[in-house]
């Protein structure tokens, strides 16, 4: 016998509890979630998010760098044109430095395609220029006699490994991590957005309580007193 008004109150204080998340959900602002749907939809019609569009300008670094620095050892050696048909016309694996700037060249191209025009989100293809460039100037330091030819032998395969290391870390640990934040965000708001388009009717429509208005009551209370004292007093 006793079990019933248990189940009474449990089931009272059940939505008592259920109260305060409708509330919440009531409380939600739907002008602040178009906003900032609307500010995510405008990241994803720019086509490049903000942090991929550094990656590809430090991608366009690095081939500028390496650049630079062949063209000053072309000027350094004995003059750009001697040099320049020494190291392309007459190349050398052991001795020449022009196989460094076509490395830069090919990083440039393939990240460049597969992250600025195909907008590719997996880490496979600086991988595969990581792995080349690592491989190439390993042994390019080994077999060849670049360490035998001054400063710039030094210079160049170390600021090339370098610069590919640091593209790979940045795409791995900040691009990739913050573009799936960002998608995920922005799902996550829409989900919110839907949610509260759905319960927002149904709790107007509970609060919604009709009551008769205080003149109605008033007026049938002074009929029946109009009435009682028009009874003739036997």
């Amino acid at each position: 016998m006793n079990r019933l008004p248990d189940d009474a109150e449990n089931a009272q204080s059940s939505t008592r509890d259920s109260c305060p998340s409708l509330q919440d959900v009531h409380s939600i602002n739907p002008a602040h979630l178009m906003t900032r749907i609307e500010s995510y939809e405008g990241r994803e019609k720019k086509g490049i998010s903000d942090v991929r569009r550094t990656f590809c300008l430090f991608v366009t670094f690095d081939l500028l760098f390496v650049t630079l620095l062949w063209i000053i050892e072309l000027n350094v050696n004995g003059g750009i044109e001697t040099t320049l048909e020494k190291e392309v016309l007459q190349y050398d694996y052991r001795s020449s430095y022009f196989d460094i700037f076509l490395l830069a060249v090919f990083r440039f191209n393939m990240l460049i395609l597969a992250y600025a025009m195909c907008r590719l989100r997996h880490w496979w293809a600086i991988a595969f220029t990581t792995a080349v460039t690592s491989a190439f100037l390993l042994a390019k330091v080994v077999l060849s006699k670049l360490l035998s030819q001054g400063a710039f032998g030094y210079v160049l395969p170390i600021i090339s490994f370098i610069l590919a290391w640091i593209e790979t870390w940045f795409l791995d640990f900040k691009v990739l991590p913050q573009e799936a934040e960002e998608e995920n965000r922005l799902l996550l708001v829409q989900d919110v957005s839907e949610r509260a388009a759905l319960l927002q009717p149904g709790l107007l429509s509970d609060g919604q309580f009709y009551s008769p208005p205080e003149s109605a009551a008033g007026s049938d209370e002074e009929s029946e007193e109009k009435q009682d004292s028009e009874k003739p007093v036997v």
